[in-house]
């Protein structure tokens, strides 16, 4: 839910309170603030723009059009100033942007102010038409202020643009009461004990009859109370600046006066509005009622939809609807440009009802939003008279019909009565009996019936969820603070540690289930084998071996050095029985005799060979390749949160190519296609690819795999690039030119097409990249897009002799 900091200051004093503060105190009292953004009324927030005055105005000796003037801004120096205006005369109160002032005009691109020559003339700063300083579109003149504020005055002071502060609040189902601006405000005030200010509508009266409308309700089970209102004579047009400011405040687009009326009095007060254009209402009648199922209705969205028999309707005199009830309007019922007369709805909607009704239709609107967790059945008249009495005011209008309230059960307050030593047993300490009755007083929960024992506590209607004794001691716990209840000696923590200890078997899983979910299949082969496969092995020293003592047989004689032979033997006894397409991985033990005597290591292997995927008609057949190997090892690497800082290409006699990956000087990962020699030695004359992961250093390595960050609000941007290199020059230098700090913007940098061929010369490599840009603090422009990129082909020019094809 979205609260703006100054609309909520109109109902309750925050002058003392910093917006931080104020947040803090919010999510202490059950309203979890998830963001708080400061929002200058104009871009820039008018900084460095004063009010000036000009002392003297005589034309420009070199221009016929410009002026030179002298003005004084405050500083006890006059400045220079040439100005082009044709209405700038000596004796003017106007607004000046100082040197350095980043200006933010209407439809143009921002700039700063210099000092400058102007035809021979100097000139220290600017004096300015409102299109120029972004408060509108004309620029038919400079501003001229009629004011006896003192030269120098802050123009954002004189225009009353301070900054607002947008407030973010996740507001858990069960706080229907704080759907709205005052409703946040009653927490205030409960806490910081103090007075709420909410606007009067003493003023609502009838001024004649003459459109009466009649209302029935059929269903009082689906609306408890319907009220309502006739307003003859208005005027839709475009809102008054500070109406449309309200909800831009809160993210919403102003439409029109009605609505936008209808919409801040929603997030005003909670309690949703409907306008309907009278001359839609067929017999001047509504009825609040069901239709048959299967009945069609357009909503405003254009849409045609089939309602339900429990969809509850706002139909005219001939049964036609007009409204789904609490939920969305219909199309041909709403406001037009023309519409002189309306009537205005309020009503109290039963949850369950609305709740089905937008569940079956997937409308998720404000109303919907409020009624579903239930608003105040005793509020329909307030938000009523407070939405006619704004019409009358902004829209022109007289109010011309009695006040419609069909309201035959009136809700009353719920009684609750609440023991003392329950409130005690509950928060866990004793608070003084004038505190708790203070707090629920500021809550609107009254008590009476009060004894030596308790009491019964009487709360308000607009609380549809407090209605238990527990409820009313959350809601003393909540004001009074959870911060403020001690833990007593005997209490432990324990359980909150911040820095829960690496399970190494919950990691493994979460990597086993990884590879799973890829295809993979889990082997786990047999620690003894053959004493050859150390001696033929490069990595392997045979005087490393462990010997079996009582050999069963020569080829189950050695403890493994390398999970590579075994896993190879799977390959052989599967590819044997025309299993030719594998994907396997083990994690496995390997075995060393050292002087000190012996060791023993945890290792991961991943094997792949034959056909990427199984043979089907909608893809052609492809052979594995290192890089589908390579783009597992890094899908590894990712879960576990590790980035290498290092890799290198290797030719030995294990791989006829391999790629090492190493962290600050360890290898991690060494991965690569097998000769056709060590292949062939366990029987396998297929192209294997293999994988060999240091575990243990993995486990060292890898970071919490529970930790998150909040998905970005704003939104990446995508740019290629095609580079000629020398074929020397690897993707990781790449790769680290364009993720060093000079180009903080760009977060991923990928390769999607090598060609070499036609046209490149025999020495070079065409690389075509991708890159994403992303601001974690605002959103990108076109011009900081083209900056960072034009850097960052400069540096592959630079620093890898690149050329930039076009």
């Amino acid at each position: 839910m979205e609260i703006s900091l100054n609309w909520l200051s109109q109902y309750i004093d925050l002058s003392d309170q910093q917006p931080e503060q104020i947040s803090d105190i919010l999510t202490q009292t059950g309203l979890e603030v998830e963001g708080l953004e400061k929002k200058e009324a104009l871009p820039g927030g008018l900084e460095g723009i004063v009010v000036g005055e000009v002392l003297t105005c005589e034309p420009h000796p070199n221009a016929d059009k410009l002026r030179k003037t002298t003005v004084d801004v405050g500083t006890g120096e006059a400045l220079p100033i040439v100005c082009g205006a044709p209405n700038v005369a000596a004796g003017q109160k106007v607004i000046v942007a100082t040197v350095g002032t980043m200006l933010y005009p209407t439809g143009g691109e921002p700039f700063k102010i210099k000092k400058a020559k102007i035809r021979g003339e100097e000139s220290q700063g600017m004096i300015c038409a409102e299109d120029e300083i972004g408060l509108g579109g004309s620029h038919d003149g400079i501003m001229v202020l009629n004011t006896e504020l003192p030269n120098g005055t802050p123009a954002a002071d004189y225009f009353d643009m301070q900054p607002d502060y947008h407030i973010e609040i996740g507001l858990t189902p069960n706080r229907s009461d704080a759907t709205s601006h005052i409703g946040v405000a009653r927490d205030l005030r409960a806490f910081l004990r103090r007075d709420l200010s909410i606007p009067s509508v003493d003023d609502f009266k009838t001024d004649n009859t003459s459109l009466p409308v009649k209302v029935t309700v059929e269903n009082y089970e689906a609306c408890p109370r319907y009220s309502g209102v006739t307003i003859n004579g208005v005027k839709v047009e475009e809102s008054p600046e500070w109406l449309k400011e309200r909800l831009r405040s809160i993210g919403l687009d102003p439409i029109n006066n009605i609505v936008d009326i209808t919409n801040f009095v929603l997030h005003e007060t909670g309690q949703p509005l409907h306008a309907f254009d009278f001359a839609e209402i067929k017999g001047g009648e509504v009825r609040v009622k069901t239709l048959a199922e299967g009945t069609k209705f357009k909503t405003l969205d254009e849409k045609e939809r089939t309602l339900l028999g429990t969809d509850l309707m706002i139909c005219n005199g001939s049964d036609e609807g007009m409204c789904i009830g609490g939920v969305f309007g219909g199309i041909n019922s709403g406001l037009k440009e023309s519409s002189t007369q309306i009537f205005l709805e309020s009503a109290y909607f039963a949850p369950d009802w609305i709740r089905r009704t937008a569940q079956h239709h997937q409308l998720k609107t404000d109303a919907s939003f409020r009624f579903e967790r239930g608003t105040d059945p005793n509020g329909t008249l307030y938000a009523l008279k407070r939405a006619a009495l704004l019409i009358k005011e902004i829209a022109g209008g007289e109010i011309s019909s009695e006040l419609i309230d069909l309201y035959p059960s009136p809700a009353q307050p719920h009684e609750v009565p609440v023991l003392y030593k329950h409130i005690d047993r509950l928060i866990g300490k004793q608070l003084p009996r004038e505190l708790i009755h203070e707090i629920l007083d500021h809550l609107d929960i009254s008590s009476k019936d009060k004894s030596e024992e308790g009491f019964t506590a009487v709360v308000a209607t607009y609380r549809v969820e407090v209605l238990r004794e527990a409820d009313i001691i959350e809601e003393i716990l909540r004001i009074y603070g959870l911060n403020n209840i001690e833990l007593a000696p005997h209490n432990g923590s324990d359980f909150l540690a911040e820095f829960p200890l690496r399970d190494p078997e919950k990691i493994r899983s979460e990597v086993l289930h990884h590879l799973a979910a890829d295809g993979f299949h889990e082997i786990m082969t047999n620690s003894l084998t053959k004493p050859v496969y150390a001696e033929k092995n490069a990595y392997c020293d045979p005087a490393e071996n462990v010997e079996m003592l009582n050999k069963l047989s020569e080829d189950l004689g050695v403890m493994r050095q390398s999970l590579l032979h075994t896993g190879l033997e799977v390959l052989a006894h599967n590819i044997n029985r025309q299993q030719k397409d594998l994907r396997l991985f083990e994690f496995g033990k390997v075995y060393f005799k050292k002087e000190a005597g012996y060791s023993e290591a945890q290792r991961l292997g991943i094997w792949m060979t034959g056909n990427v995927v199984e043979e089907n008609w909608m893809l052609p057949q492809r052979e594995v390749k290192f890089h589908d190997l390579s783009h597992m090892v890094y899908r590894v690497l990712n879960k576990l949160r590790i980035k290498p800082d290092a890799s290198e290409v290797i030719h030995d006699g294990v791989f006829e190519f391999a790629l090492s990956l190493s962290l600050k000087g360890k290898e991690l990962v060494r991965a690569g296609k097998v000769t056709k020699a060590i292949a062939k030695l366990s029987d396998v004359k297929a192209a294997v690819f293999y994988a060999d992961f240091d575990w243990e250093l993995l486990l060292k390595k890898a970071q919490n795999l529970g930790d998150a960050t909040p998905i970005s609000k704003f939104p990446e941007v995508r740019r290629d690039l095609s580079l000629v290199l020398d074929k020397k020059t690897s993707f990781a230098q790449v790769e680290e030119i364009a993720q060093s700090r000079e180009f903080g913007l760009i977060r991923k940098v990928n390769v999607f097409d090598v060609y070499e061929g036609d046209r490149i010369p025999e020495d070079k490599k065409a690389y075509a990249l991708s890159f994403i840009l992303q601001d974690e603090n605002k959103t990108l422009n076109d011009k900081m897009i083209d900056r960072t990129m034009s850097r960052l082909m400069q540096s592959f020019e630079q620093k890898l002799g690149a050329v930039i094809r076009q």
